[in-house]
């Protein structure tokens, strides 16, 4: 049972690993389009996706008779509030397997959405649909999460039904070595969502954002960027955080019970008279830990989560700009990071989904950051000189960074030209 704040700190000990063994994680999620109305995909069309998918060797989930997930090795397709789904890749060892992983996901993914007329859409937001024409679906938590997301924050269901991202997770060696790596996943923030925005369309009309996902999750119940990010954060200060974190729900007995009232603290101390006042176990604290919906968050590992969703030109870009500057570059990254004032950093970060490139953060706009962050990434996957077997490093992952930052131009800025010309719906689709 979790009763104290020492055990969860043994459970953020747990996920240590020696250099050697730390490992890549990319989970990615994609909206689905009926081709022949331009309306996103119902709980229906998606079950004969996911049921097609089986021909590839997934194997189904059910949580009661409905199918809400599919399995196969260490990877996971799971159903979004939205029926937008997402990949949750294996735990590889670097970048070459993890690009190679998602090339063979999506290779399977078209041969099925092809047969079944659906179309993919990989953008950090839906760029057509209004959230009232979202249909929704059976899995039990989002029915309590519609219910009470929104309490918190206003944009709240736009997150859930109608944003898409790219996550990495990576290892810590040590606890010392979290606080840096978190310290510099926080600090770089607005230049992912500069450097990756791809959200610029919304209701099928320029939003005037560059990552309209971003301003939806800065105004979500449970997320942001807090100030207690920039600090020192150790184990013990992160477990605090978690404690006084208002539960989201509790499963307990296959039924879901809102938390909304409740801390996690509340619930350790037996105070929930709603599941008997019993003590959480390991899952619990697991639920609630993947519930936290800030920025970045902490688990067995550490999950980055603030680039939009793209297309295959860049959806392996981030990944390793990541792990370029975590696993091959760190002490010169967090050197750079250090010097900045979190005050000017959250205020960076509030600015650029909106400004992109142009937001300013100590007297230099994201451009520079970014060019600056890159060669550091790039200098890391050097370090690290892990080959394909056609002879290549990690770093043929940056080129599109690398074009991105010297036309100075992200994919939002492609999809607002591509959809400006004649606002021909179908430029928006995967290719």
């Amino acid at each position: 049972m979790i009763d104290n704040k020492e055990k969860i700190v043994k459970y953020f000990k747990s996920g240590v690993k020696q250099n050697k063994d730390f490992k890549i994680g990319i989970e990615h999620e994609k909206f689905l389009f009926n081709k022949k109305n331009n309306k996103r995909v119902d709980y229906s069309k998606t079950k004969e996706m996911f049921n097609a998918l089986l021909e590839f060797g997934w194997n189904p989930v059910f949580e009661k008779n409905n199918i809400i997930a599919l399995n196969k090795g260490g990877k996971n397709i799971t159903l979004e509030p939205g029926n937008q789904i997402e990949l949750s890749g294996d735990k590889l060892n670097h970048i070459h397997e993890a690009c190679s992983e998602s090339q063979d996901y999506l290779f399977e993914l078209k041969q099925v959405t092809k047969k079944l007329d659906i179309e993919i859409v990989s953008a950090g937001f839906d760029p057509i649909s209004k959230l009232e024409e979202i249909p929704n679906n059976p899995k039990q938590r989002y029915k309590l999460m519609t219910q009470d997301m929104p309490f918190g924050g206003e944009l709240s269901l736009d997150m859930m039904y109608r944003t898409c991202g790219t996550q990495l997770n990576i290892d810590y060696s040590s606890e010392e070595d979290f606080v840096k790596k978190f310290k510099v996943i926080n600090s770089i923030v607005p230049i992912s969502i500069a450097l990756f925005a791809n959200s610029s369309i919304v209701e099928k009309k320029n939003s005037n954002y560059l990552s309209y996902r971003s301003k939806v999750w800065q105004n979500t119940s449970r997320g942001g960027l807090p100030k207690l990010f920039f600090e020192n954060l150790n184990f013990e200060k992160y477990a605090e955080f978690t404690m006084d974190f208002p539960i989201l729900f509790i499963q307990d007995k296959n039924v879901y019970i809102s938390g909304r009232k409740y801390i996690f603290r509340d619930f350790m101390e037996g105070k929930i008279s709603e599941v008997n006042n019993r003590l959480p176990t390991e899952s619990d604290l697991t639920t609630h830990l993947s519930t936290i919906f800030t920025e970045n968050r902490l688990k067995k590992y550490i999950e980055l989560r603030s680039m939009d969703t793209c297309g295959w030109d860049c959806l392996c870009a981030g990944p390793a700009f990541n792990i370029g500057m975590l696993y091959g570059n760190l002490e010169e990254v967090y050197d750079v990071i250090s010097k900045w004032e979190t005050d000017k950093v959250i205020n960076a970060y509030l600015e650029a989904p909106k400004k992109g490139f142009n937001t300013q953060l100590m007297g230099k706009d994201l451009l520079y950051w970014s060019s600056t962050l890159l060669n550091l990434s790039k200098k890391g996957l050097e370090n690290r000189d892990i080959l394909s077997r056609k002879g290549n490093n990690e770093t043929i992952f940056l080129s599109h960074l690398q074009k991105v930052i010297d036309n100075k131009t992200t994919n939002a800025y492609h999809m607002i030209s591509k959809f400006s010309a004649n606002e021909n719906l179908d430029e928006l689709y995967d290719k």
